[in-house]
């Protein structure tokens, strides 16, 4: 039992135990409670481990690498001028329909590679043919019509000369006219003085002969100066009529040239009828079928030719030491990262924006400066891209680095 002295503890209704601060545990002092073992004081304090020589080497190899890849980076900065807005370009030729028709037959297909003056296309030519065999019917008549002037410029000609010597003619008979009229009029005189002195001397007949004479011949001269008045008038005639002949033999020429040139034309109409290529290249973007209708115009093929070179648009800030003939490395991306040379060609004349639809014009609204770009044409080192010529396509994207210094 109890003893009755010693005091009994009674809880205090509600009261709240004191927390008491938990025993402090050491790591070794845990180890021997989880364990069961005393962990021995003198335990071996852990040694630290002293780096190698190799990690030395991979540090210094590191900090060398690190400091050639610096150095390289800030020559390269300082050396190079540097865009990815660059990309291939070449000669890429719309190839369209010049006549209006149908297609008859399409003699290439997608991406294939042509010759030049190879025959793509071939259009429904009936309607052009007989087009040229009119133009070749009325090219003959023109040329008979040429003919026929050229023979009434002869025959002008031969009448105009005919006309002139019959003035000749007429010209001649009225000096032996007049020579005629001078001897009458001299014996009419003589007759008459003699039968004026002797009516003996000269008979009244002798008289009045040589004044009928003389009356004759000066009605005859009268007559032969109106035969050249006439003849003259003949010819004047005549040599209009050549003047005439001459025009319209010009006429006939000037026809003649005219169905010529109609002829010609049909024969060009015709011509284009068959579609060749320009030039050497590969097809692309074909967009023609047998029995399409086609206008003139109308895009039928694309032919891109083997030819390419880059245009990289450089800022306008990185130009100030750009030359042509600076060496030039470059990327393209579908061909990885192997690297091509090439040299600056040209240097565009002017910035993109001037060559654009719609220039900036900076004299109107609020100022904004916006550094401009510049194209320049960078051609390959044939040596270079030898191996991959036939994959640059026009399009393709590039990184462009041109060493200036």
């Amino acid at each position: 039992m109890p003893d009755p002295s010693t005091p009994t503890a009674v809880a205090e209704p509600h009261s709240t135990p004191e927390p008491q601060a938990a025993p402090e545990h050491k790591p070794g002092a845990l180890r021997h409670h989880r364990t069961g073992k005393k962990e021995d004081s003198h335990a071996e304090t852990p040694v630290k481990r002293k780096r190698g020589p190799l990690f030395w080497v991979i540090v210094a190899a590191l900090l060398i690498g690190g400091g050639i890849w610096v150095a390289r980076f800030v020559e390269r900065e300082l050396t190079y001028e540097e865009t990815d807005d660059a990309f291939i370009a070449g000669h890429v030729h719309q190839i369209s329909s010049r006549i209006a028709g149908t297609v008859h037959e399409v003699l290439v297909t997608d991406n294939e590679v042509v010759k030049a003056r190879q025959r793509l296309a071939t259009m429904e030519a009936l309607e052009y043919q007989i087009n040229l065999q009119k133009a070749q019917a009325t090219l003959l008549r023109s040329r008979a019509d040429e003919a026929q002037a050229k023979a009434a410029i002869a025959e002008a000609q031969a009448d105009t000369t005919q006309a002139k010597a019959q003035v000749a003619q007429a010209a001649a008979q009225v000096q032996e006219t007049e020579a005629q009229l001078a001897v009458a009029n001299v014996n009419l005189n003589r007759n008459t003085r003699l039968f004026q002195s002797d009516a003996r001397a000269v008979a009244k007949a002798d008289v009045d002969t040589t004044q009928s004479t003389a009356a004759a011949t000066s009605a005859s001269l009268l007559a032969a100066k109106a035969n050249v008045e006439a003849a003259r008038a003949k010819a004047e005639s005549k040599e209009a009529a050549a003047e005439s002949a001459q025009a319209q033999w010009a006429a006939a020429q000037a026809s003649v040239a005219a169905q010529e040139a109609a002829v010609r034309d049909a024969e060009r109409e015709l011509s284009y009828a068959t579609v060749y290529a320009p030039t050497d290249g590969r097809i692309g973007n074909k967009n023609v079928e047998e029995g399409n209708r086609v206008q003139v115009g109308q895009a039928l093929f694309a032919l891109v030719e083997p030819e390419v070179w880059i245009i990289a648009n450089f800022k306008e800030t990185q130009l100030r030491k750009m030359r042509v003939g600076q060496p030039v490395e470059f990327t393209v991306d579908a061909l990885g990262s192997r690297v091509f040379s090439g040299k600056v060609d040209s240097i565009s004349p002017a910035s993109g924006a001037e060559f654009a639809l719609l220039p900036a014009d900076n004299a109107t609204g609020n100022f904004t400066k916006v550094v401009q770009r510049v194209p320049v044409k960078i051609v390959f080192d044939p040596e270079s891209v030898r191996e991959v010529v036939d994959r640059l396509r026009p399009g393709f994207s590039t990184v462009v680095s041109v060493r200036v210094k």
